[in-house]
């Protein structure tokens, strides 16, 4: 039901024609209405809450159901639907409640959902992927055919703001944009999507040559996907995250690049790449805003995993600059830091109620490297296989 009155105009064949200028007042929502979304979400939660399910306090497209032993989730994305649980015949039962009240399309068997494809691997193993998504891109943009290459950057590389400007500023902002969502299942490639996506305004021929290698990256690694297996042990689990953050990268600004990726036992569940918004005045400050980002996210993550009873240990995040760990665990406020105090005592509070731990780590183990800067080949593929980006055909072996 609509929560206002709307009104359109008279529908071709139901035109009063003694009455031309009347409209019509609509009594529920129409497909297209731009109200049409929330009136959909609202009237699908109270079904589901009629139907026992609760509704996430974390993310409101999560619903889960759970009763004695057995739980079943349910994921809402517009009209697409995932249900998973441990009870088949509980998850036929809302299907049957649903498809009667709803006109509901079932699919069966998880395998595709909003153009990311879902392979079940050995070993309990799940494989997330976009291999079509990504060749239609690069059929898009007449690169099938395009020769692979090993790293969507070159090493060290730095893009200029300057340079003779690209003729087509469109197609460059449509295929940044679809590289954008490729970074859904492909996290190696987010500090390079990051880069060229700064571009959008002017882009220049050069900035066009990295998107073009990023896509020569992607046609060479057309199969690889983000890799999900299950924990080597039992409850409670590991929530791990690494934090770090490339100083004054950036030679048009000198704004620092942060970079984060958060593992839920060995599986990457968060990552990104992001230019910080402000000029950080030393590699400390760098740090510590990119460290104080990722203990936010830690702990929605935190929350989100103990509405669902999943139980975790003292969550930990990991930082390689020496500095930035002292300042979470000091209570001491020096004169050079105090504009970064905000970030400083949201970390520190979190650290002293034993929330989270922040560790030193060394920086050649430092995973999210590989999101603050262009690396080397060696590095790079290292650095990938940590992130558990992979080939499907390589994992002969359980993990």
């Amino acid at each position: 039901m609509l929560e206002e009155d709307i009104y359109m105009s008279q529908p071709p064949g139901f035109i009063d024609s003694a009455n031309k200028s009347l409209v019509c007042k609509l009594h529920k929502s129409l497909y297209g209405l731009k109200q049409a979304p929330r009136a959909w979400f609202d009237k699908l939660t109270s079904v589901l809450l009629t139907l026992g399910f609760s509704k996430s306090k974390c993310d409101p497209s999560l619903f889960t159901f759970s009763i004695s032993n057995v739980t079943v989730f349910m994921l809402v994305y517009v009209d697409d639907i995932i249900l998973t649980g441990n009870s088949s015949s509980l998850i036929q039962k809302f299907v049957t409640q649903l498809n009667a009240i709803f006109s509901l399309k079932d699919l069966g068997t998880l395998d595709y959902f909003l153009g990311i494809e879902v392979k079940s691997l050995p070993h309990g193993q799940l494989l997330l992927s976009q291999d079509k998504y990504i060749i239609d891109l690069l059929t898009k943009v007449k690169m099938e055919d395009a020769k692979g290459i090993s790293t969507p950057m070159i090493g060290g590389q730095q893009l200029a703001k300057d340079g003779t400007l690209f003729d087509d500023p469109t197609l460059y902002r449509s295929v940044v944009g679809a590289l954008q969502y490729a970074t859904i299942t492909r996290p190696e490639i987010a500090f390079s999507v990051n880069k060229v996506s700064q571009f959008m305004c002017s882009p220049m021929e050069e900035h066009w040559k990295v998107v073009k290698r990023i896509l020569r990256y992607l046609k060479g690694t057309v199969n690889h996907g983000l890799v999900f297996s299950p924990a080597k042990h039992t409850a409670p689990f590991n929530l791990t995250a690494f934090t770090d953050a490339d100083w004054a990268s950036d030679p048009n600004d000198r704004r620092s690049t942060s970079a984060a990726c958060i593992y839920l036992g060995p599986n990457l569940v968060s990552w990104w790449s992001k230019k910080q918004l402000l000029v950080a005045r030393s590699s400390t400050e760098a740090e510590y805003r990119a460290l104080a980002q990722a203990v936010t996210e830690v702990l929605w993550i935190q929350s989100l995993l103990k509405e669902l009873t999943v139980p975790l240990n003292t969550p930990t995040v990991l930082c390689d600059n020496q500095s930035t760990v002292a300042l979470s665990h000091n209570p001491v406020l020096h004169a050079r830091s105090k504009h970064m105090e905000l970030d400083i005592f949201f970390v520190r509070e979190k650290v002293l109620n034993k929330s989270l731990v922040v560790s030193h780590i060394p920086a050649q183990h430092q995973f999210a490297d590989v999101l603050t800067k262009a690396l080397s080949p060696k590095r790079f593929l290292l650095l990938r296989s940590k992130l558990n980006v992979a080939d499907p055909s390589t994992l002969l072996h359980p993990p």
